[in-house]
């Protein structure tokens, strides 16, 4: 039964919520369901995953006095200095992502094209003023796959669950998910069939623009004449189409400013 103190708002990244002992914070976002009480020695996070046929459009914050079922077994974390705040941290995958276009794609000879992706994201829940990070939380179920040309020459990489787009319009905005511009460049004198691609997630930072949206910088990878290699490069900002933006949490893993990232042709597309 719902507590009559309880309100019920959209949830917001980065914005730190205050907390009093004895309250629960519940969050409903892409296929988790979350809760975080504060208590006066302690934090608490429960967790459970949501099964739904669509997909979740809005993220549902409600704050009140309600625990969830016993059923729902609690982390707990020692409380220090925190003054009862809580803020949530988007982040990229820790592996990097295998995506596909919706129907696969050939790039003639000196082509390019520009995919729009959009991948699920970790949630990080973090408290006080240094936002020491308690627990990540993945906001869709991951699941594993190779890419590669055999079981022993490639990497392991997350399988998106959505495909990319020509057409930006036809991405599905959501806060629980990141829109990354994927551009291919086909070098060869050969046209490239273009079925599925690892992107590099750990390398990406993220963005919120004015409308509440996350993305990351650009992407371009130039598949070479000999097919021995392909080059892929990271933007230093987001696209122009991604409107005014702030930056909103770093990438995992660090690249070298204006560094080009050369990968085995065989690891990056499969």
């Amino acid at each position: 039964m719902t507590d009559v103190t309880e309100s019920q708002r959209d949830g917001v990244w980065a914005h730190p919520y205050q907390l009093a002992s004895g309250q629960t914070q519940q969050h409903q976002l892409g296929h988790k369901r979350l809760w975080v009480t504060l208590l006066d020695l302690e934090w608490q996070i429960r967790e459970e995953k949501i099964d739904v046929e669509s997909d979740p459009q809005h993220w549902l914050e409600t704050t009140g006095y309600t625990l969830p079922s016993a059923e729902i077994a609690a982390q707990r974390f020692v409380r220090s200095g925190d003054n009862g705040v809580v803020s949530f941290y988007p982040a990229m995958a820790s592996l990097p992502t295998v995506i596909r276009p919706f129907q696969p794609l050939t790039i003639p000879p000196g082509a390019r094209c520009v995919l729009y992706v959009g991948t699920a994201l970790w949630m990080k829940v973090c408290v006080g003023e240094e936002r020491l990070e308690l627990a990540e939380i993945p906001l869709a179920p991951p699941s594993l796959t190779w890419l590669g040309r055999n079981t022993r020459e490639g990497e392991l990489c997350y399988a998106s669950s959505t495909y990319g787009r020509l057409a930006l319009e036809a991405v599905p905005k959501r806060p629980w998910r990141a829109v990354t511009p994927v551009t291919i460049i086909n070098s060869r004198e050969k046209p490239l069939l273009l079925e599925r691609f690892s992107m590099p997630t750990p390398l990406l930072s993220l963005y919120r623009n004015e409308k509440g949206q996350l993305w990351t910088p650009g992407i371009t990878v130039e598949c070479e004449t000999d097919m021995s290699s392909a080059s892929l490069q990271i933007a230093s900002s987001v696209v122009a189409e991604a409107g005014h933006c702030e930056a909103i949490a770093p990438a995992r893993e660090k690249l070298a400013r204006g560094r080009r990232l050369v990968r085995a042709f065989d690891h990056m597309f499969g």
